[in-house]
């Protein structure tokens, strides 16, 4: 492993920012640090970069431990959610100003700086000021300062919360691009799940300073290791008990359930599609229809539980009010901290996703 975190713990006064936390980085990575604000994720990752320093535990980069090296000694790049760019130096100063600390020959200097506004799509304005930038500019000036020394890491703290919701989801595509280009092992912070699932390789979800899962972006989403985590990734319906659904029989009563939209079908009863499994599906009633864009969710009501399930455009219109049958083959039972997948029994053999 690269970097990592062995048994760290942390508290500011009451309140501790992590756990008994522990996890690994290969090198070459990019990791996402997900949780909700509050969570100890930005706690840990300064923790990394020496800004802040654990009460116990070691922080290992590249097998060495680094707990008593400074932050400006650990060879990290740093990337701040509000970019910290110098307001009266240029793109082409601000991105310098790491490499003049180190007092590296103008010439290096010069060569190394217009590599770098090169590789980051900032050419021709190298002598404009960070107020003459855009949002996503400015991003990537902070992206370059931080490249600029050759860091062996990088760290990004929420590194698009400060950009519209357009721009952040093109930076996202660039982010990892760059990084692939570039090579370097890197972990961001984000309390964005789309973010995090499509920008990393893997992605470490911390909730109240405890490390929940880390794993693979798909892995986490399919196979939540915990009720937070079935909770956190994905939108969900959360039911206090679903032992009176057709083919949930034998779930444990009295436990929560998850749903996900993808675990539930509507159908019409008179879809030929569907017909052969009317027998194992509920009655419910549309209460409410969202666009999203490229599909419409559904808010149906079941048994007086409201589910939600997705629809594509492509399918026959429905509308607020309409019956339709309503087919629940998976869920996330909770039993204390653990999730478990229930699948319906009434569809032994059948894929339902395939039909």
């Amino acid at each position: 492993m690269y970097v990592e975190m062995k048994h760290i713990n942390k508290s500011f006064g009451d309140y501790q920012a992590a756990r008994d936390i522990s996890f690994g980085v290969e090198q070459g990575k990019l990791v996402a640090l997900l949780g909700p604000s509050g969570s100890g994720k930005t706690t840990i990752l300064r923790m990394i970069a020496g800004l802040e320093h654990q009460d116990s535990g070691d922080v290992v980069i590249e097998g060495k431990v680094v707990n008593d090296i400074p932050a400006g000694e650990r060879g990290i790049g740093f990337v701040f959610q509000n970019y910290a760019l110098f307001r009266y130096m240029t793109v082409y100063e601000n991105i310098a100003f790491g490499l003049k600390v180190q007092k590296k020959p103008k010439e290096q200097i010069h060569k190394r700086v217009m590599e770098l506004v090169q590789l980051v799509g900032l050419e021709g304005l190298e002598k404009r000021y960070p107020d003459q930038l855009s949002g996503g500019q400015r991003q990537r000036v902070a992206f370059a300062r931080a490249l600029a020394p050759n860091p062996q890491l990088l760290l990004l703290d929420e590194p698009f919360a400060a950009i519209d919701a357009k721009v952040r989801k093109e930076l996202r595509s660039w982010l990892k691009e760059m990084i692939a280009k570039v090579g370097i092992t890197s972990i961001f912070v984000t309390h964005d799940q789309e973010e995090a699932v499509e920008v990393a390789d893997e992605i470490i979800i911390i909730n109240e300073g405890s490390l929940e899962q880390m794993g693979a972006p798909t892995e986490i989403y399919k196979k939540p290791k915990t009720s937070f985590v079935a909770q956190f990734i994905g939108t969900s319906s959360v039911l206090e008990d679903f032992s009176g659904f057709k083919g949930f029989e034998d779930a444990p009563k009295g436990r929560q359930a998850i749903l996900r939209p993808e675990f539930v079908e509507a159908f019409k009863s008179d879809n030929e599609k569907f017909k052969s499994l009317i027998s194992a599906a509920e009655e419910g009633v549309i209460r409410e229809i969202a666009f999203r864009g490229s599909y419409l969710t559904l808010t149906l009501e079941v048994n007086g539980i409201l589910l939600t399930a997705n629809r594509s455009l492509e399918r026959r219109p429905v509308s607020v009010g309409e019956k339709m049958c309503v087919l629940v083959y998976r869920a996330y039972i909770l039993e204390e901290e653990d999730a478990h997948i229930y699948k319906n029994r009434m569809l032994e053999g059948v894929d339902v996703e395939a039909l």
